[in-house]
């Protein structure tokens, strides 16, 4: 006698398992991104602090204290304390003795890949930008962040010409960058070789912050001097 035929039906899957299965998924990556962004917040804050205070006394050289002003919408400078949050703010450098050598201040402007973000130091008596340091940047390893790097690209900002009209309303001579070996003014950015794009931008970033800036230091010098005798 022969054995019964046997059939084996396969159940097609059940949507409603894999939907709940892959959504229980979403859910728990989801919770894990937020608890790590959350934990890691306040490290990721305090070291951009950080990296900020150390970078306001790396472009003023010779500051040994530093306050910080607030820019208002009208323009006025503001004596501004605490944790800088959306507030456009300066930062004014002073030696040992209280005399104001510099004042910092951070902008930013579209590179090759991303944005760039900087800061720079200005002299109001000397009326050159004495010290530029890149804060954030995304720009290509090995080619775009030179502009972070490069020495010599560096040496541009020891002495860049930021002079003012006689009235103090607009630069003389706007910030440029030229390309690599075609510097022939103070007021110019001598490139990098295979980074132009983003010495380029550098240079755009320098320029439109210091056609808006300056003229409102050239108003308000006085303020930031109040700690001189």
């Amino acid at each position: 006698m022969s054995a019964p035929d046997m059939k084996f039906t396969i159940e097609p899957p059940n949507s409603w398992h894999m939907i709940r299965a892959l959504g229980g998924v979403g859910v728990l990556c989801s919770l894990l991104i937020v608890f790590t962004f959350q934990a890691t917040l306040p490290t990721i804050t305090r070291n951009k602090a950080e990296a900020l205070e150390r970078a306001i006394f790396n472009v003023i050289p010779g500051a040994a204290t530093r306050a910080s002003f607030q820019v208002t919408d009208s323009g006025a400078l503001v004596s501004f304390e605490g944790e800088p949050k959306d507030e456009v703010l300066i930062y004014a450098g002073y030696d040992s003795d209280g005399r104001l050598v510099g004042v910092a201040m951070e902008t930013q402007g579209k590179g090759f890949q991303d944005t760039i973000r900087l800061i720079y130091g200005y002299s109001p008596e000397k009326q050159q930008v004495i010290g530029m340091e890149v804060l954030e940047s995304k720009e290509t390893p090995g080619l775009g962040d030179k502009i972070i790097k490069d020495e010599d690209f560096l040496a541009n900002f020891a002495a860049l010409d930021a002079t003012l009209t006689s009235d103090g309303s607009a630069l003389e001579h706007p910030i440029e960058a030229v390309k690599a070996g075609q510097k022939e003014q103070p007021w110019q950015i001598d490139g990098i070789t295979g980074a132009t794009i983003s010495s380029k931008a550098v240079g755009d970033i320098l320029r439109s912050s210091t056609e808006t800036m300056l003229p409102i230091l050239h108003n308000q010098v006085n303020l930031l001097k109040r700690n001189e005798s």
